[in-house]
């Protein structure tokens, strides 16, 4: 009875009073680890040199947290809703240096308990909470990436849990116990080892990207191609009919807002210009060049086998100087094009570009099938990238998949993606520009984001065959489906009946860093006639790092390392592919006549 007459009060009270809530002191809103973490970066920026910044300790960062920032630190960076008392256990990687600061301040005692995996041994952090939000903080200042996950478990055995995400909003549940993983971004790492007081409860996965969202010890990067006024990196792409289409991406630092593209069809004396869709480009860690301004424009309604001139920048910095690129002739069916294995922002492989654009001066446009930087969310490899091969991407059309160093550590592709402008065809449920096809000439080109799921973009892959009229039919994605190191089987599976039964001509694969070239391959079986099977290539365009080298029997022919390139004619119905090292020196070629 006491409480319901305080309820009663309560409301009371609140109905006579509501238009006073002005008056009244409103809690301030919660943190987010980001804006944490961005204020803290921004402060450092603001107070510290560089070399002061690559000295930043664990108990350093913490001292310069204030209350309300500590909070959000502790409680912000994983949140669910329980319907019942648990008991959360906490995995902590051992061979982390540090343990979060909030961890023991929060109330979870340390176990004797170890949880295993196929590569890392787990420590086993304890605390029970009664029903409602359990708050959990960040997993460090540094960039650990085998990031803590948790398991949750009812205190009574009568009951039964309901978990309600919150911070992340998505979440994937596993069920405690050997076999199941614990990272989205690799699934295939499986729990080898369970406490069997910890089987049974609700695994909550993560992914190891989680490691660089507080990350600030050893943290600060600087790129060697900082931005200016002055455009750069200019790259053409292509996201519509190679006949009428071409798109540009360039580069500028922040000061100015606009970009502009000039542009002219040879022997005209009329000059174009089009207005760039401009993106702020953040890497928040990149102390000599936090932020970039990244351009796009679109050219539509081109002349069929036209040569044009371009430029970009704006009346304020001034303008690059001038490339020129040519549309494809309607209904040609003789063109070459040139695809690079994995390229990881390497001196080495921008070298070995600069040298097959002297060497073949009549390609088309260029394929990377994945991995063209090492790291794909700091944006100093990509400035690495643009900066080593020059001006050779400004001359000729790049076509390239992400390989799963671009798509880095479950966070996504999103800086890759902003780099380039391609087509939006691909599959739905799998982000825009990632898998995409186009036709150039007589032949089809899939290009497919093989770190998405397979069977999201099987039936795609069936639609794009069954309805082309192409003579030739390509397929490039990172992972290959055949190598000694670490077969993909669910590709074969999946994909390969599509490639036998459409007669695509051959695949183009990287990641394995050697160089490889099957037999004609129908049905996962060698046969001995090209117009029977598909030809599975990959490549690399740096240095190898295989240690062993096991006979492949599907093998023509293969390389321990590079770097190499591949050299493509299409000439009607007949098809001459060759294998170069930067020297020119031909370490493989084949010709396919239909």
């Amino acid at each position: 009875m006491q409480k319901k007459r305080i309820v009663g009060i309560a409301l009371l009270l609140g109905a006579l009073f509501g238009g006073m809530s002005s008056c009244t002191p409103q809690p301030e809103k919660e943190l987010t680890i980001k804006e944490v973490v961005d204020g803290l970066v921004t402060r450092i920026y603001e107070t510290y040199t560089p070399e002061q910044m690559d000295t930043l300790s664990h108990e350093f960062v913490l001292s310069m947290l204030n209350d309300r920032e500590r909070h959000a630190l502790a409680t912000r960076y994983w949140v669910f809703d329980v319907n019942v008392p648990v008991r959360v256990s906490l995995m902590r990687h051992i061979d982390q240096a540090v343990v979060p600061f909030w961890l023991q301040e929060s109330g979870f005692v340390k176990t004797d308990f170890v949880v295993k995996n196929e590569n890392y041994t787990y420590e086993v952090w304890q605390k029970d909470f009664p029903m409602g939000e359990v708050n959990l903080g960040i997993n460090g200042f540094d960039k650990h990436r085998p990031v803590y996950f948790v398991s949750i478990q009812p205190q009574s055995p009568d009951d039964s849990v309901v978990i309600k995400p919150l911070i992340p909003a998505q979440q994937h549940f596993e069920i405690m116990d050997r076999g199941a993983f614990t990272y989205h971004d690799w699934d295939g790492l499986k729990l080898t080892e369970v406490p069997v007081e910890l089987q049974g409860g609700v695994l909550l996965t993560t992914i190891r990207g989680r490691a660089r969202e507080a990350h600030l010890v050893n943290a600060f990067r600087d790129t060697p191609f900082p931005s200016s006024e002055q455009a750069d990196q200019v790259v053409l792409t292509l996201s519509g009919d190679p006949s009428s289409t071409r798109d540009v991406q360039w580069r500028t630092n922040v000061k100015f807002d606009e970009g502009h593209l000039q542009f002219w069809k040879e022997g005209s004396n009329d000059t174009l210009e089009k207005n760039s869709s401009v993106f702020l480009m953040e890497d928040r860690l990149l102390r000599n060049d936090r932020y970039v301004h990244r351009h796009t424009v679109q050219l539509r309604d081109l002349e069929p086998g036209s040569k044009y001139y371009y430029r970009v920048g704006n009346r304020f910095s001034g303008w690059s100087k001038t490339y020129s690129f040519q549309t494809l002739p309607r209904h040609t069916d003789h063109f070459s094009f040139i695809w690079f294995g994995d390229t990881h922002n390497s001196p080495i492989f921008g070298e070995m570009a600069q040298k097959t654009l002297e060497r073949h001066p009549d390609i088309h446009f260029y394929q990377i099938a994945g991995d063209l930087v090492s790291t794909g969310l700091h944006r100093d490899d990509w400035d690495k990238l643009f900066g080593y091969t020059g001006d050779v991407f400004a001359q000729k059309t790049l076509l390239t998949i992400p390989g799963n160093h671009d798509n880095q550590d479950g966070l996504g592709a999103w800086m890759y993606k902003e780099m380039f402008s391609y087509p939006e065809n691909g599959p739905e449920g799998i982000p825009s520009e990632m898998t995409y096809a186009y036709e150039y000439g007589n032949a089809l080109f899939l290009m497919i984001d093989a770190t998405q799921p397979i069977e999201a973009q099987t039936a795609w892959i069936e639609k794009q065959l069954s309805n082309t009229k192409a003579t030739w039919k390509f397929a490039m994605f990172h992972f290959p489906p055949y190598n000694f190191v670490e077969p993909y089987p669910e590709i074969i599976n999946a994909w390969g009946p599509l490639f036998d039964q459409y007669h695509v001509d051959m695949v183009m694969s990287g990641h394995m860093h050697y160089y490889l070239r099957t037999k004609p391959i129908y049905g996962d079986q060698v046969v001995g006639d090209f117009a029977k099977g598909t030809v599975y290539t990959m490549s690399i365009s740096i240095g190898g790092k295989q240690k062993e080298w096991p006979k492949e029997d599907y093998a023509v022919i293969r390389y321990p390392g590079g770097p190499l390139y591949q050299h493509i004619t299409i000439d009607r119905n007949t098809l001459h592919y060759k294998c170069y090292d930067p020297e020119g020196n031909i370490k493989d070629e084949l010709s396919i006549t239909k």
